[in-house]
């Protein structure tokens, strides 16, 4: 092994690729396309405003009061809600108007679609002995897609029959809502340094943002790793190459100037996330609860988030890039990646039984198998930290992955870089191993 040929190589490598325009659209788009999908129909959804005109028939001629009532309340949150049902979704408000039921209901059946058809009314509902029994309410509307509108009348319905069954029983129902409120949890979260207030739903959301992030990077990079040999092998610049650099120097050089490079992928994530929200994080620190903290990036943390980037880069880049070199196109490689992909989409599956019980056996034992380990470790981490042995012993174990795996794709690579033609089979493959 030659440090002087693999730190050229390495820097060929980073600085032909972050020279690129794919490099920096990538940087770009990604996050722009995270908030697309994720923040944007949130906040349009928050910011969209639903007014249905309603009209109510009830037959029971019990609770026509009630429902109206209930259309009536602006949405509310939960806290705020007398008798403990679930505030509004969106900013849905409705206009109802009661309507008695006539001798011919399907004469007003047709009456109530007409006027829906013309846009008169929005929708209308019919409530009658029989349905109320079976706790069911009639809905007619033109959309029956517009869910949010549904649950947010649902939950009104639910509110008004309950009072009206509360009251038929002899209760109060403003006193039994006081008595039934929900109970809300002020977590404290219990560190070496002490005890202080965290809001649960925050810290599942920073721990799950780093690990999409290690996913992500971790997904893009190895790709490129397989990538970059397939194309030097089509173009037979490889072959120049390994007249002047040995095959091992040359792909540990590939490795380490594409590891730095997602390395400064992360770091440009990571200041521009950080110029992005600190105003808000700023602006509603002023809002939280007395001794409620958000969750912050220890040393400890970030050093371990590195670490653990470098370990599953190279996990997953030795075996791309011993798929590449096996291999003559894109469409063969990709067709044997799809095993590698396992390997990274499995902790996403584990991902919710680890946030729940981070100390399990389960999140214990899978964090230590090596490929799942740069990213189940670093969410143990960001969640609980887990004791000092098992983050030495990830590390162990990954590194001791890492150098069979390199020692593997070293031969593979060896011999598999200066092949051509038909698709090699297993067999083949492993007599490259055997005999590089």
């Amino acid at each position: 092994m030659q440090l002087d040929s693999i730190r050229v190589v390495a820097k060929r490598e980073y600085l032909q690729r972050i020279k690129g325009k794919g490099f920096w659209i990538a940087t770009l788009i990604i996050p722009l396309f995270l908030v697309a999908v994720t923040v944007l129909p949130s906040l349009l959804l928050a910011k969209a405003e639903t007014r249905q005109k309603v009209v109510v028939v009830d037959s029971t001629g019990q609770a026509a009061g009630e429902l109206q009532s209930a259309l009536a309340k602006p949405s509310a949150p939960k806290a705020a809600k007398p008798d403990g049902e679930r505030g509004r979704g969106g900013n849905t408000s409705f206009e109802p108007t009661v309507e008695p039921p006539g001798p011919d209901r399907a004469a007003q059946r047709e009456d109530l679609d007409r006027r829906v058809r013309a846009g008169q009314i929005d929708a209308w509902i019919w409530v009658d002995p029989a349905g109320l029994a079976a706790n069911h309410v009639e809905y007619h509307a033109r959309n029956v897609s517009n869910f949010v509108t549904q649950e947010a009348l649902r939950d009104s319905l639910s509110s008004a029959i309950r009072r009206v069954r509360l009251r038929q029983a002899g209760f109060d129902p403003e006193r039994i809502g006081a008595l039934t409120q929900p109970v809300d949890l002020d977590t404290v979260k219990i560190g070496k340094e002490g005890s202080r207030a965290e809001g649960g739903l925050a810290g599942f959301a920073f721990a799950y943002l780093l690990f999409m992030m290690l996913y992500m990077v971790i997904a893009i990079w190895g790709q490129q790793v397989m990538t970059g040999v397939l194309e030097e092998k089509g173009t037979r610049i490889v072959e120049v190459l390994v007249a002047s650099v040995r095959p091992f120097d040359l792909l540990m050089g590939k490795l380490i100037g594409i590891c730095c490079l997602g390395l400064t992928q992360i770091i440009i994530w990571f200041t521009t996330l950080i110029v992005v929200t600190a105003p808000g994080i700023v602006a509603s620190i002023a809002f939280l609860p007395a001794g409620m903290h958000k969750p912050t990036v220890t040393f400890v943390l970030a050093i371990n988030f590195a670490i653990f980037f470098v370990l599953g880069f190279f996990v997953f880049a030795t075996l791309y890039a011993a798929i590449g070199a096996s291999f003559n196109n894109v469409q063969e490689a990709q067709q044997v990646a799809a095993f590698v992909i396992f390997f990274l989409i499995a902790p996403l599956f584990l991902m919710f039984r680890i946030v729940n019980d981070p100390d399990s056996t389960l999140a214990v034992v899978a964090s230590l198998i090596p490929p799942f380990t740069p990213l189940l470790m670093t969410l143990r981490i960001a969640l609980q930290p887990p004791p000092l042995w098992q983050i030495l012993l990830s590390y162990v174990l990954t590194l001791t992955f890492i150098w069979g795996m390199v020692w593997l794709a070293a031969r593979i690579y060896r011999t598999g870089i200066l092949m051509y033609g038909k698709k090699p089979t297993i067999q083949e493959i492993w007599r490259w191993v055997r005999y590089a």
